[in-house]
């Protein structure tokens, strides 16, 4: 009984829940993968009519996230399999500074995301990493208590740190951002996600780089028009399932097939522990 009511989630009014209900607006994300040419050509025509994220110094900025997972790695196998609708967690940092530490929550609903944040001071990121997440529950903001459910019920536990260098593209007319995330990579030995010497391993084939478009209201014909992508599909691509990939040394020969669980017998990773 005791530990029933250790995990439950701290109270909050009815009203304050369903205000927060209300202000939850679910974006449309498009995700390609693109060469470096193709990337180059749409940065062209897009540039003259689109705006350089303010926040990116020399064209570009570099995102770091630490991914979050159960004892089961839940949001892995829900995104290889075709889960329709499934959240991650993950701690976001930029340039691996300490001055922006975002705990945040992506919501995937098909082609739809949201996302939830709350900031962190680098002492409580790191009470996190030691398991010491009592005093999110200290927190106002729901977002803490919920991942403390997750971490304590759950067993939410730090995963893989993915790196990648973005430039972000902006449009206010239909909230449009379009960003071109280049660069992906698996970082390893360590979830010091302030270290910037550590090594890395390559988690995008050669020669490609992830093209966004996000957008909530409509995505203005303008944009559209320049965005030609001639024989471009979406992409499923995934940041972490990519970089979990190549930290944990696993391939794709199930081509889609739960790695964790292959011919009903589960299968040791022998690289667990290491990173």
């Amino acid at each position: 009984m005791c530990c029933l009511t250790a995990l439950s989630m701290p109270p909050t009014s009815t009203k304050v829940n369903e205000m927060s209900e209300k202000k939850k607006v679910f974006r449309h994300e498009w995700k390609y993968l693109v060469s470096y040419p193709e990337a180059e050509l749409l940065q062209r025509r897009l540039s003259p009519f689109l705006s350089l994220d303010r926040n990116a110094a020399g064209g570009e900025y570099m995102i770091r996230s630490l991914y979050f997972d159960d004892m089961n790695d839940s949001a892995y196998r829900e995104k290889i399999t075709g889960v329709n609708f499934r959240q991650k967690w993950r701690i976001r940092v930029y340039n691996c500074s300490d001055s922006r530490i975002s705990l945040e929550r992506k919501t995937k609903n098909g082609s739809y995301i949201y996302k939830e944040s709350a900031l962190l001071t680098r002492g409580e990121f790191q009470k996190i990493l030691d398991g010491d997440c009592k005093f999110l529950l200290e927190r106002e903001e729901n977002l803490c208590g919920e991942f403390y459910y997750e971490y304590m019920a759950h067993l939410l536990r730090p995963k893989v740190i993915a790196d990648y260098e973005r430039t972000p593209l902006t449009l206010d007319a239909g909230t449009v951002r379009i960003t071109f995330d280049k660069n992906v990579r698996a970082a390893i030995g360590s979830f010091d996600i302030f270290d910037a010497e550590l090594p890395t391993l390559p988690a995008i084939e050669p020669g490609k780089l992830v093209l966004e478009v996000k957008y909530t209201s409509f995505l203005p014909q303008m944009v559209k028009t320049l965005l030609p992508l001639d024989g471009q599909e979406f992409s499923a691509f995934s940041k972490y399932t990519q970089c979990y990939e190549a930290a944990h040394h696993l391939t794709d020969p199930t081509a889609g097939i739960s790695k964790t669980y292959i011919s009903g017998r589960k299968q040791r990773n022998v690289y667990q522990g290491l990173f």
